[in-house]
């Protein structure tokens, strides 16, 4: 069986390689498929395949003879949805087997927070794509809080006492390998990856600063203080629309899941928000 990982330069799907090559059956069943082979992570008996989204000749190739495929979203942009269908058009055309794609909790049309709408489609696309798939709706990472407070470790954001169940980064690789290796229990699930307990960002920075020896804060800001705060970027408006409705996802409760799907999938509780930010991926 051959496996091939997109994004293997990134934290996700590093890990899966990673994880990967350590149960590895044989010499060239690992494809670790990314835009820059320079950076590629170099695991003992993997190929390295280069090729971006946005072409497909070079998808097509990267995808061909493969069983199972790790599809990590592209990175945040105006045009990911169309990046999204190239790939997947190229892997049905090179007749890929099964693709695991990382979702996100609640994808959908009219979710509140605006990358969840892509991640709507993107499921979309797989759904009509004629090849068998598995969605990994990912929570917000546990580790990303870490960026969110940044070095004065404050976070800010509207989402008032709204609760979120941060997943781990590893736990998310952790299912992303499991299934890769045996991907056809799993066909056709969607499943909600999310950790143990659903905290407030108030309740989140104390776990933080438990788990770190470092006093970390959270500020509720409003919509408009909000904007002004993320103005000084200059990034685009949709970029600013998605980091906003980070928080009010949060703030708006649709985020307030805890699922049993990390459980059921590797046979143990989920990591804890304190256990990932003190060994964050």
């Amino acid at each position: 069986m051959r496996i091939a990982v997109t994004g293997a330069t990134g934290k996700v799907g590093g890990e899966v390689a990673r994880l990967l090559t350590i149960e590895a059956d044989g010499e060239g069943r690992l494809r670790l498929i990314v835009r820059d082979a320079a950076r590629a992570p170099r695991e003992p008996g993997a190929e390295i395949a280069v090729a971006d989204f946005s072409d497909a000749a070079a998808c097509r190739a990267a995808f061909a003879d493969v069983d199972a495929l790790l599809l990590v979203s592209a990175g945040e942009s105006a045009d990911r949805i169309e990046q999204h269908r190239t790939a997947i058009t190229a892997a049905a055309e090179a007749g890929v087997g099964h693709i695991v794609y990382t979702s996100f909790l609640g994808a959908s049309p009219s979710a509140e927070f605006t990358l969840a709408r892509d991640h709507g489609a993107t499921e979309q696309l797989l759904r009509d794509s004629g090849v068998a798939w598995t969605f990994l709706r990912d929570s917000f990472y546990a580790d990303v809080l870490l960026d969110f407070a940044g070095e004065d470790r404050v976070i800010r954001g509207p989402a008032g006492v709204g609760r979120c169940a941060y997943v781990a980064r590893a736990d998310v690789a952790e299912v992303a390998a499991r299934i890769l290796r045996d991907p056809a229990p799993w066909a056709g699930r969607a499943l909600d990856l999310t950790g143990p307990v659903a905290v407030t960002l108030g309740e989140a920075a104390l776990l933080m600063t438990r788990a770190r020896g470092a006093e970390y804060e959270y500020v509720d800001e409003t919509l408009e203080e909000a904007r002004a705060s993320r103005a000084p970027y200059g990034a685009p408006d949709w970029q600013v629309d998605a980091w906003i409705s980070t928080y009010t996802a949060i703030g708006s409760g649709e985020l307030d899941v805890v699922s049993g799907d990390v459980e059921l999938v590797l046979g143990r509780a989920p990591r804890t928000l304190e256990e990932t930010v003190a060994d964050p991926l």
